[in-house]
This record gives C-alpha cells, sequence and structure tokens, in this order.
C-alpha cells in the first residue's frame, strides 16, 4: 500500500462552489489519516474563499491564475509545488498533461477518460453519473491506491465536515445586526432544477409571521432576474449582488437557516452545522441521494420520490409542487 504520510498532495478540482464543498470530505480523510501531509487544492478563484474557510488544507493554488500564463511558466509553477502526488477529482486535460510534464510521481484519476490513460499512472475505475452513491463518497474511490476499499458511511461524511468556517467580519448594510436570520437562495446558476420564486416569496411571508427575517441571497445576475418581486415586502432583506464569497460564509453562519435547490451556497450551510434545506428533484442524476447537503442539520426534500417522469428520466417540474408549508415545517422542526 502506498502512503501519504509526509507527502506533498495536490487536489485537482477546478469547478464549482458545490463540487469543491462534496470534495472537502476527502481532504479531510487524507489530513486525518496523514497528519503530516501538506495538502494543496488546486481551484478557480472564485472557490478560493471556500478553501481558506477548511483547516485541513494547507494551501490553495489558483487555477485561474495558472491557466492564463504561458505554457512554459504554468509548467515552471507545476515544477515549484514539488508535488509528490496530483488527485484529478475533477478530469481536465490540460492539468492532466501538466503535471505529467512536470513528472509529479503519483498521478491519480478515473479510467474511462482517454486523457487519463496517457497521463495519470494510477487510473480507478468507477462511475459517477448513475451511482446511488453520494458525491462526496464517490470521490474516496480515488483513495484505492493507498489501501481505501469501503466508501465512507453518511456519519462519517458528516464527521469530515468539521473545521470548516469563515472568519466572521463585518457584513455590509448592517447584515449581521439582523436576528433571527433566514436565507432564501432562489437561484442556482442553472446548475439544479429550480424552485420557483413565488414559492419563495409565500415562504418569506409566513417567515415574516413567524418572527423571522427573510434574506435573499445571489450574484447580481440573479438578483436581476427577482429583485423587482421582493420591493415593497415588509420585513424582507434583499442582499443579492452585495456579498463577496467571503462575506456570504459568514452571513450563513450568523443565521438560523438556509433553504435553497441543490446548488454550492446550500453545501456551505450543511458544512456549517445551520438547518440546511435543500429542494430536489429525485431524478438521476440531479437527485438528493448524490447532491443532497452534508451536515448535522441538513436535510433534501422531494415532491415524490417515486415520481414516475423523474424515474423515466425525464425533465420533470414535481419540484415545483412543493408547498412553502413543507419546507416552513422542516425548517421549524430541524
Amino acid at each position: 500500500m502506498i502512503s501519504l504520510q509526509g507527502k506533498r498532495v495536490i487536489i485537482s478540482r477546478t469547478d464549482s462552489i458545490g463540487d469543491v464543498m462534496l470534495t472537502l470530505p476527502l481532504c479531510a480523510w487524507i489530513k486525518s489519516h496523514f497528519p503530516d501531509t501538506t495538502l494543496l487544492f488546486l481551484g478557480r478563484t472564485y472557490t478560493k474563499a471556500v478553501i481558506n474557510a477548511f483547516d485541513a488544507i494547507d494551501g490553495f493554488v489558483d487555477w485561474t491564475e495558472m491557466e492564463a500564463m504561458p505554457k512554459s511558466l504554468r509548467i515552471q509553477k507545476m515544477r515549484e509545488l514539488e508535488a509528490d502526488v496530483i488527485f484529478h477529482v475533477f478530469p481536465r486535460r490540460e492539468i492532466a498533461q501538466l503535471a505529467k510534464v512536470a513528472k509529479i510521481p503519483l498521478r491519480i484519476g478515473t479510467s474511462h477518460r482517454n486523457f487519463h490513460l496517457l497521463n495519470c499512472n494510477h487510473r480507478v475505475n468507477f462511475t459517477r453519473k448513475r451511482s446511488e452513491m453520494h458525491e462526496a463518497q464517490l470521490n474516496f474511490h480515488l483513495l484505492r491506491p493507498f489501501g481505501v476499499k469501503v466508501l465512507p458511511d453518511w456519519k462519517e461524511l458528516k464527521g469530515y465536515t468539521k473545521g470548516f468556517g469563515g472568519a466572521v467580519g463585518t457584513l455590509p448594510n448592517n447584515l449581521g445586526e439582523i436576528q433571527n436570520r433566514v436565507i432564501l437562495h432562489p437561484k442556482s446558476q442553472g446548475s439544479a432544477v429550480e424552485w420557483p420564486m413565488k414559492n419563495y416569496l409565500e415562504l418569506a411571508i409566513k417567515l415574516v409571521d413567524l418572527g423571522y427575517t427573510p434574506v435573499f441571497t445571489g450574484t447580481e445576475k440573479e438578483g436581476e432576474l427577482f429583485r423587482t418581486e421582493l420591493e415593497g415586502k415588509d420585513g424582507i432583506i434583499d442582499a443579492s449582488g452585495k456579498l463577496t464569497l467571503d462575506e456570504l460564509i459568514a452571513l450563513i453562519a450568523g443565521s438560523e437557516a438556509f433553504v435553497a435547490c441543490s446548488t454550492g451556497p446550500l453545501h456551505i450551510a450543511g458544512f456549517l452545522g445551520i438547518r440546511a434545506i435543500g429542494l430536489f428533484s429525485p431524478r438521476k442524476p440531479i437527485h438528493p441521494g448524490r447532491w443532497m447537503p452534508i451536515g448535522e442539520r441538513a436535510i433534501a426534500l422531494v415532491y415524490d420520490e417515486n415520481c414516475s417522469v423523474c424515474k423515466a428520466g425525464k425533465p420533470c417540474d414535481c419540484i415545483t409542487k412543493i408547498s412553502p408549508e413543507v419546507v416552513l415545517d422542516a425548517l421549524t422542526k430541524l
């Protein structure tokens, strides 16, 4: 069995915030079993705040910056990292080629990518798309060369969320002073089937009646899609387009609950241990078994887990039938 003890290890995951969040349990496992490992995370600039908030990771390597460099400088930069191992959690041809040219000794990837056949010297055979397993569990297949034969169960995964939390700084517009905050995050940048905005508004009004302060979040572009619908609604705060990712993490950390479909900030809420309610379609491969938030107070809701349209793998809007009352009931009972 190969050991990671004392090694310099790169975790390569250059996609979205949610995918990065669900790679953190893999990082925590490596650090807990091989504490002398130096763990570097290769990711996009916009995910840096997530990596900096997790204490199992020793450093962030910005792929957005590296990608803009001439090829010779990229190779030099990769060699300067002096890595012993790279895990290609999110497969990218150019990174796999770069790792080989930079002569990283152990290069681990999946077996079904042609460019991994040419550039990885450890190729693990597993598939994600039709799996019943959670995305965070599936990442552990890449540890097979290091003796891992059994994927962690749900309880173990929750344990690997410990050690996540951003520095709580000053939030704009006195958001940090608002008590009983519940964050409603209506959009997903197209990554998921979304719950209708009218449902979020109905939920928000019910939350105000119960003494909570609903805070809507999202990017500026997302806020433009729903901002006018919030105008004139007493007790509802619109924070869309106003927060950096660091500030969003801080806002979530001090909130009572978070409601969203399958999107990155939902996973942040789960890791932070607040009430995180995810709204899902049961259709593969976007079902909650694969993508639900991980956390002690995180749950996933579907309208009908046996939806015949979803079981047939066809586009379905059954998520829209989850009522605000069901979401509110889940929120108040968590």
